[in-house]
């Protein structure tokens, strides 16, 4: 280990200072993922550490390709709501949490394992709330469980994330044999049954009931801000909060009044001047009543066309990367900047005291924005802005339903020609993506914007970045490490660490990013303990894949924050066995099926 430290090269040396600064700026989201690492792969490429070829291979490979094709499949499930033909398979009428959840999780794992995970709890979210007030369950009991079915039905089959998808790549890169398409089910499968099986046995237990539900019953978590003025005219001009009856709305209540320039208190005998503006807490529906029966004013200048027909509301949770934290809506100029009107804010549990153009935007808030339909075509396509979660009303995809038959055959074709090796992977993702388009399942404009150039660019980059770990010797150096230090254990410790250091990387950084830079660390690692290079390599995949620790290690995991009301050591709470569980079952059946 100490001789291999000291002949290091220059080239070695400068790839360890610019992987550091690269995690840093990941972790702490200094700047948009993709240009984080292009700037990270310009750097190598201008010293000379990787050839233009190395450098940019990634952008032919075939693993990045298919991803995209995958992108346009998925956006045709989702403009065809065909996932609503299966929604009475994993919508149970029990109101009993250890029936209910399992059998929820049950059905969404195998959506994921066929389908990209973004887009399938994107479409469940505001399904599974309705769900829950149907069948008397809180949504917070519900929605975490929601994005951990997600991401661990994904590692069930080869296309289920594009993280395995991008370690098939590098094997076939490295002349080994791809993954095949149900070669990770050995993992998947028992891992995903060990984790509903948790949830069915108590795990649900570890979910949090939000306050308001805990207040409210199975009504929905009532914690929008919204706000409202009193227009000059208005009868309510000289009244009191108790004698205008805006105290207690039913579906929302009056938590303050900004009344020149200054928050001030809503107390029951305060009397209500022209000008004042009422902050409600509550369910957005409430806000039709004030406008309609109470006749207040919005405080934001909406659009024109929202006085004669009705713009459709999109709920969007601000990513971690965007230009919004850290900004208020007034500094963002947000109607200019984003083409849309922010009608309300919600956050988790926590109460937002400010204004709503004072108060400062946070990683994981859900903005419900009136904006025209080219909101949705402009921002889901940017998932470093925003996760758009779900648009209320949505007229123009309405047409394409009845094609949602055609569409869910065209990804079961897919599948079965791919699994029986008919045709390679790329070629069968291509072809549905392109049927998708033929039969009109979705239009060719929709296509070209599901195609998310920035994971491409990340995936392609951190191609490029994992070629200069190996061709440095860091993979050997790494490897040499991991076996001198775990080695003496056995092999199952040194997969154990595989695992976790991998799993770790995932929660600082991108999932896909961590898996490009562990897998030559684990090829290396199997030639020198002389183990099949595919097992190694798949304790990678999963490790990279299962992030459920933290809202920001995995974008699901964000998407249902602030609609389940989440806070930061929930998803501790429950992750934490969650990981360990999958981490035992990974481990335990590779060595079984590929080292005993």
């Amino acid at each position: 280990m100490d001789s291999l430290l000291t002949i290091l090269s220059w080239q070695a040396w400068l790839t360890i200072g610019v992987l550091v600064v690269m995690v840093i700026a990941l972790a702490k989201d200094l700047a948009r993922t993709d240009y984080v690492l292009l700037g990270s792969l310009g750097v190598l490429l201008l010293a000379g550490v990787v050839t233009p070829e190395e450098a940019f291979k990634g952008f032919s490979n075939q693993a990045v390709l298919t991803i995209a094709a995958l992108f346009v499949v998925a956006e045709a499930v989702h403009r065809t709501n065909a996932l609503a033909l299966l929604e009475r398979i994993f919508f149970v009428r029990s109101s009993r949490p250890s029936v209910a959840v399992p059998v929820m999780m049950l059905g969404v794992a195998g959506l994921s394992a066929f389908l990209n995970n973004t887009p399938v709890v994107s479409m469940l979210i505001p399904r599974v709330q309705a769900w829950s007030t149907r069948v008397g369950i809180p949504a917070s009991k519900l929605l975490i469980p929601l994005s951990y079915a997600a991401i661990i039905g994904g590692i069930t089959t080869l296309i289920g994330t594009s993280t395995n998808i991008v370690v098939s790549g590098m094997l076939e890169q490295a002349g080994l044999e791809p993954l095949g398409m149900f070669d990770l089910t050995w993992i998947g499968l028992p891992a995903a049954l060990a984790v509903i099986l948790f949830f069915a046995l108590g795990g649900h237990r570890l979910m949090p009931v939000g306050k308001d539900e805990e207040d409210h019953g199975t009504e929905e978590a009532r914690d929008y801000l919204f706000e409202f003025k009193v227009p000059a005219d208005s009868p309510f001009v000289g009244k009191t909060v108790q004698e205008a009856g805006l105290r207690h709305l039913g579906t929302a209540y009056l938590v303050h009044r900004i009344s020149g320039g200054h928050v001030r208190s809503v107390d029951p005998g305060v009397v209500l001047t022209a000008g004042d503006v009422l902050a409600f807490a509550g369910e957005f529906k409430a806000a039709s009543e004030l406008l309609e029966e109470y006749g207040l004013e919005p405080v934001v200048e909406r659009f024109p066309e929202s006085k004669t027909s009705k713009l459709p509301l999109f709920e969007a949770v601000v990513a971690p990367s965007s230009g919004l934290v850290g900004k208020t809506l007034k500094e963002t100029g947000f109607r200019e900047s984003y083409g849309g009107v922010v009608l309300a804010i919600r956050r988790g549990q926590q109460r937002i005291r400010q204004s709503l153009g004072e108060t400062v935007i946070e990683t994981g808030d859900l903005l419900l924005v009136e904006a025209p339909p080219a909101f949705f075509r402009r921002w889901m396509a940017d998932r470093d802005e925003f996760y758009v979660v779900h648009q209320k009303s949505n007229r123009e995809d309405r047409a394409q339903t009845g094609r949602a038959p055609l569409v869910l055959l065209i990804v079961i074709g897919m599948v079965v020609v791919s699994t029986l090796k008919i045709i390679p992977l790329v070629t069968a993702a291509f072809s549905a993506a392109l049927a998708m388009i033929v039969f009109r399942c979705i239009r060719g404009r929709e296509a070209q914007k599901a195609v998310d150039t920035k994971v491409i660019v990340v995936i392609a980059a951190a191609l490029g970045i994992g070629k200069a770990v190996e061709t440095t010797g860091l993979s050997t150096l790494m490897s040499t490490g991991l076996v001198e230090l775990l080695l003496p254990m056995g092999t199952i410790a040194v997969m154990v660490g595989l695992y976790a250091t991998t799993n770790v990387l995932t929660e600082l950084i991108t999932h896909k990013a961590a898996a490009v830079l562990m897998v030559p660390v684990a090829l290396a690692t199997a030639e020198r303990l002389g183990v099949p290079p595919t097992a190694l390599v798949i304790v990678v995949a999963i490790g990279a894949a299962a992030s459920f620790m933290t809202p920001i290690g995995y974008q699901t995991n964000l998407m249902v924050m602030s609609a389940g009301g989440y806070r930061f050591k929930d998803y501790l709470r429950a992750g934490v066995p969650v990981s360990l569980l999958v981490m035992a079952v990974t481990v335990t059946m590779v060595w079984l099926v590929w080292l005993r």
